[in-house]
């Protein structure tokens, strides 16, 4: 088993970054994927202009690749953002605004699965009020997906390099993941488990597994130290691609990791043909 019985999708957001967003599509598709998922493209503006939308939507089918997961808004990602959602004022109007567009193009392209930041905490705003306004927000981000038949992932980043971020830790995104369906009675929330930041928090990456696999609606890689591609770094990641399958997970995992000092194109070489 190990790579040789997984579904790869490439995240166009962090791999084949030296291309316009237009041309990455095609890219992956010539490096042998037939998936790909994003991070919103247009960090400045929830509400693209539909010539924007329109043509990224073109470029994907263009190139023959399934969208199999998009992020709404999130603010300046890569940067300083972790998220709009829990954001109390104009960051939580921008993802709200972002809600349904970002829907309507995840459906238009046949995209099942929605990711939503959480947002860092904010100097001088309660916690609670933060996670009331998340609630709100995500249970509105729940019912969008639930029209084009997606689910809604809860992510937990890593403490380290998201410091501000309140879901660092597998446990805690779980947790606003059961929050939603409660309150949304949809059942469409779901953990995303980037294996990459949970290693980077210390957890016990296979006793994550064995207990939230069930819950688990999409899963990403990278090497750790270093978020490279497997083989960079110490994780056994093929051994725990063993475990989630064996534990019932049959869905995409996602590559995000970062290329290194090479053209995205190269980074591929652990990757069995």
């Amino acid at each position: 088993m190990g790579f040789e019985d997984q579904r790869f999708n490439v995240n166009l957001s962090i791999l084949f970054t030296e291309l316009p967003l237009l041309e990455r599509p095609a890219a992956a598709a010539a490096a042998g994927f037939t998936a790909v998922e994003l991070w919103w493209p247009w960090i400045d503006s929830p509400t693209p202009e539909r010539s924007e939308l329109d043509a990224l939507k073109k470029a994907i089918e263009d190139a023959g690749v399934q969208l199999t997961g998009l992020n709404f808004y999130a603010g300046r990602l890569p940067g300083p953002d972790r998220g709009a959602l829990s954001l109390p004022g104009a960051e939580s109007e921008r993802f709200r605004a972002n809600i349904d567009v970002a829907a309507d193009l995840a459906g238009s392209l046949g995209c099942k699965a929605l990711n939503a930041l959480y947002g860092n905490r904010v100097d001088g705003v309660d916690p609670a009020e933060q996670d009331a306004l998340a609630l709100e927000n995500l249970v509105l981000a729940a019912r969008a997906a639930d029209r084009i038949g997606a689910i809604l992932l809860i992510e937990a980043l890593n403490r380290p390099e998201s410091p501000r971020y309140p879901l660092v830790s597998a446990p805690a995104a779980v947790e606003v993941a059961d929050r939603v369906d409660a309150a949304s009675g949809l059942g469409n929330a779901r953990f995303l488990m980037d294996l990459y930041h949970l290693s980077m928090n210390g957890e016990d990456l296979p006793s994550v597994i064995d207990r939230y696999a069930s819950r688990t609606g999409h899963v990403q890689i990278a090497d750790n130290p270093g978020r490279g591609a497997p083989g960079t770094g110490a994780l056994p990641l093929a051994d725990l691609l063993d475990r989630l399958r064996k534990a019932g997970y049959d869905g995409w995992v996602g590559l995000e990791y970062k290329p290194g000092d090479r053209p995205s194109a190269e980074a591929f070489d652990w990757l069995p043909r």
